[in-house]
């Protein structure tokens, strides 16, 4: 048996089928009951044409069918493609395009937006909808369609897939410092130790099937974690998988309703919560100020973040509450996997863990002494992805091969000290951190320069108590535009962006600062926002 992340559920699932690794709303999934409704939806999509290495965009909210579609395009060897159901119809023509998705999985929530986009999407021949709906819109002719239970009833239960490979492809897409989102091709054996911790968070990896079978089957006492963030996100992903394997629950959430957040640490005794910063933690926190004291939290051990940072003013409060509370800020990437924790000093220095796969960089790529004072990139080395999917210039970019090693080269900057502990600067892009969701300044600047009043714009995050960052604009009018409503500007974004993506904030200036070549100058634009 390889490394393959379907054999290894499998074999988990095999040994405690019973147990319930799984919970989302009233719904609950054994591991057995789990593997055989995937099965049967592997074997539609085989049924279909699906063949080993395609890929298949799932787009869809937090759901019991999101985790058996994930299960069931690696049953098969194909690539589950994650969509973010925020997209507006220009976006999801992009993705599904550039992914070359050959099939859909989608709810039936989205069947409209996914409708307009499909006709220009010739690639995807196949459509599956989860849920209940009144009818198909427009833009659904040119493919088949099947409802997800029918697809299911017509299938057998059992397995009988081919031999699967450590080298089989998982992608996850996911933004870059600018413009589109990117695949990142992942190999299920780099992914199974670099994301997934090797099937141990906090011991050594697992090495081999039996050690993970092994591992999950003495865990007699598996903790539960309350898994808010949506499965389209790479952090989400590894958190689910990583129970799978681990012998673990993993308690998901539709939609975010931080009130609800204390009974259903009493009524699963979670152990711990995942979140993306304060965007999600501090309504937790509100939440367990007003209405914890008619819950039983004494499960609670734990709060981590992934994709955001904790403000240490919350981390206080949350202690504060919940006496004996261990809150971790993970540094990860789709780029690297889970990278480690970062600790903060008291003089408000970040530090990562010492982490033998983690370097230090300058711009050569060539790796940095401990102990020196100067700057570089953030990288990772040993099981890190393959490529950006058809993207050689970035891929040559992120993941350059130096003297025979692959490397994942982040954008953030660190200077390495004398025992290995990377003191973590900051970002080297200009990616806004919005509550955990990345926004690229060029895609919103390109909608904001569609209204007719706008002669040019810059776009930048601005300091946010609650997320971190909000994306905010720098405008500059053409000629007699100048009553033009800059909260009407922001509303037209709308139409071309998700809506997490649409300035919050939109400064209107005599005219946009650009370096003598046209570059802009976002520092200038930060400082902008910030002030206005």
């Amino acid at each position: 048996m390889t490394l393959n992340i379907a054999d290894l559920y499998e074999a988990v699932a095999d040994a405690i089928p019973d147990r319930v690794p799984v919970v989302c709303g009233d719904e609950r999934r054994t591991y057995a009951e789990l593997d055989r409704r995937a099965n049967r939806l592997a074997h539609h999509l085989e049924s279909v044409g699906v063949q080993p290495g395609q890929h298949v965009a799932v787009h869809m909210r937090n759901r019991m069918e999101y985790v058996e579609a994930l299960l069931a395009c690696m049953k098969i060897r194909a690539v589950p493609i994650n969509v973010n159901f925020r997209y507006t119809d220009a976006e999801l023509v992009y993705l599904y395009s550039n992914s070359d998705s050959v099939a859909l999985i989608v709810e039936n929530e989205y069947l409209a937006t996914a409708g307009v986009a499909l006709p220009q999407c010739p690639g995807i021949g196949h459509v599956v909808v989860v849920g209940e709906h009144d009818g198909l819109p427009a833009g659904f002719e040119s493919v088949t369609v099947v409802d997800y239970e029918d697809a299911l009833a017509a299938q057998p239960d059992t397995r009988g897939f081919g031999p699967r490979s450590s080298d089989d492809h998982f992608v996850i897409y996911t933004g870059g410092t600018t413009g589109m989102p990117k695949g990142v091709v992942w190999r299920h054996e780099d992914f199974y130790f670099a994301a997934l911790c090797g099937g141990n968070v906090g011991g050594a990896p697992r090495r081999s099937l039996e050690e993970v079978v092994a591992g999950a089957t003495a865990n007699t006492e598996p903790s539960a974690y309350l898994l808010i963030p949506p499965l389209m996100h790479g952090a989400a992903i590894y958190s689910l998988l990583i129970a799978f394997l681990m012998g673990e629950r993993r308690v998901l959430t539709r939609t975010f309703d931080p009130a609800d957040v204390p009974r259903l640490v009493e009524a699963e005794q979670l152990a711990g919560i995942t979140v993306v910063g304060d965007a999600i933690a501090r309504p937790i926190a509100d939440a367990i100020r007003e209405h914890g004291a008619g819950h039983d939290l004494s499960s609670l051990k734990m709060m981590g973040s992934g994709g955001a940072l904790f403000s240490p003013t919350l981390k206080d409060e949350l202690r504060e509450m919940i006496p004996g509370l261990t809150i971790k800020d993970a540094f990860g990437a789709s780029e690297t996997g889970h990278d480690g924790i970062v600790e903060f000093g008291e003089d408000g220095t970040k530090r990562i863990r010492s982490n033998p796969n983690m370097i230090l960089v300058d711009e050569k790529f060539r790796p940095m002494s401990p102990g020196s004072d100067d700057v570089g990139f953030i990288a990772r080395r040993g099981h890190v992805p393959l490529e950006y999917y058809k993207d050689e210039a970035k891929t040559a970019a992120t993941f350059p091969v130096v003297d025979g090693v692959r490397m994942a080269i982040l954008g953030d900057m660190g200077r390495m000290e004398e025992d290995g502990t990377i003191l973590l600067l900051g970002r080297g892009s200009t990616c806004i951190n919005t509550g955990g969701e990345k926004v690229y300044p060029e895609e919103v600047e390109q909608a904001l320069k569609t209204h007719p009043a706008v002669m040019d714009a810059l776009v930048a995050g601005a300091p946010d108590v609650r997320y971190g960052e909000r994306v905010a604009a720098v405008v500059q009018l053409r000629p007699g535009f100048d009553d033009t409503d800059p909260g009407q500007i922001a509303e037209h974004c709308r139409v071309h962006v998700a809506g997490y993506k649409i300035p919050r904030a939109v400064v209107v200036v005599p005219s946009i600062r650009r370096s003598p070549s046209g570059k802009a100058d976002y520092r200038w634009a930060r400082e902008v926002v910030t002030a206005g």
